[in-house]
């Protein structure tokens, strides 16, 4: 054993003798800091993911998380929320020194969107970046997901990826100057997406590469790639320099880790030794419900951490 393990896991069971590793308190309202110990890597906890063990404040979840040993934090709606409570999550998030996930800036499945040269999609994907642009002012975000739509039936998928590739340089000539990375999602067309024209890293790392802007970036979904293609470890290496962040969920039932097929040890211990230093969403839900299954989401973490 590693000397710096052997501290840590030392620690850890000096922690557990005192029965400070329950990661709540008596009150929700008040939780005591029950793990100071930091992730190797920022799995960023949702708004909302611990609602039993510490309420539903927004500042108080950020506290929490923080306590917990979490350096990061992600919403996929914050656009929706008001300006004020945006300012007050990032003032909270610099105050503790914790990064911001992507928001979603724009993900509509039901419309035929980016594959088009429709004058009005292309003039709402303007209005659209400009409202992300505001939203990353007032929280400070660096990075906004994007789902490029739908397919269509109607024209040869070489045009569509055309098109797609087109409408992503347009709004990234509206982000880029600010500083703002968009972040394409593929998702799976087998268990809860079908019809969508992005599904495959491959196919998202060649639409980086023909945008060509340091603004058009991936966001790998582990859950999503894992029906999709699986490979998971061979395509984060493949698509590396396009890959600005990560969401998490095992499969099958996109749940916290080591719940379903995925090696999360393995996975985590690959993107560590590659010197990520990004944000990881954990987009999932909870096995067990209650404070039993908030708890669960923890020490699942802390489990796969462990390499």
């Amino acid at each position: 054993m590693k000397r710096r393990n052997f501290i840590r896991n030392t620690a850890m069971g000096s922690l557990a003798a005192a029965g400070l590793t329950s990661g709540f308190s008596a009150s929700a309202s008040t939780p005591e800091k029950s793990n100071a110990a930091q992730f190797k890597l920022k799995y960023a906890p949702s708004l909302g993911s611990f609602k039993e063990l510490v309420g539903s404040d927004p500042i108080d979840q950020i506290k929490f998380f923080h306590d917990q040993g979490f350096r990061a934090i992600f919403d996929n709606g914050l656009m929706h929320k008001e300006p004020a409570l945006q300012e007050k999550i990032a003032n909270e998030l610099a105050r503790l020194g914790m990064d911001l996930g992507p928001f979603v800036l724009y993900a509509d499945f039901s419309v035929k969107s980016f594959v088009t040269q429709d004058p009005e999609i292309k003039t709402m994907l303007k209005k659209k970046m400009q409202e992300g642009l505001e939203c990353a002012k007032r929280t400070n975000a660096q990075s906004a997901l994007v789902v490029p739509g739908r397919f269509t039936d109607d024209l040869e998928w070489d045009y569509q990826t055309a098109n797609v590739v087109d409408n992503l340089r347009m709004c990234c000539d509206i982000v880029e100057p600010k500083g703002l990375t968009l972040v394409l999602e593929p998702l799976n067309a087998w268990t809860n997406h079908p019809g969508l024209f992005l599904t495959k890293i491959p196919q998202a790392h060649m639409i980086c590469k023909a945008v060509n802007s340091p603004s058009c970036k991936i966001v790998n979904d582990l859950y999503h790639q894992q029906i999709t293609e699986g490979n998971l470890i061979p395509n984060i290496d493949l698509a590396w320099e396009s890959i600005a962040a990560f969401h998490i969920g095992d499969n099958p039932g996109r749940k916290e880790p080591g719940t379903g097929e995925i090696n999360y040890n393995n996975v985590f211990k690959h993107i560590y030794d590659k010197n990520y230093d990004g944000v990881l969403c954990c987009e999932h839900g909870r096995s067990l419900p209650g404070k039993e299954g908030e708890q669960a989401f923890i020490d699942a973490y802390r489990k796969a951490d462990q390499f």
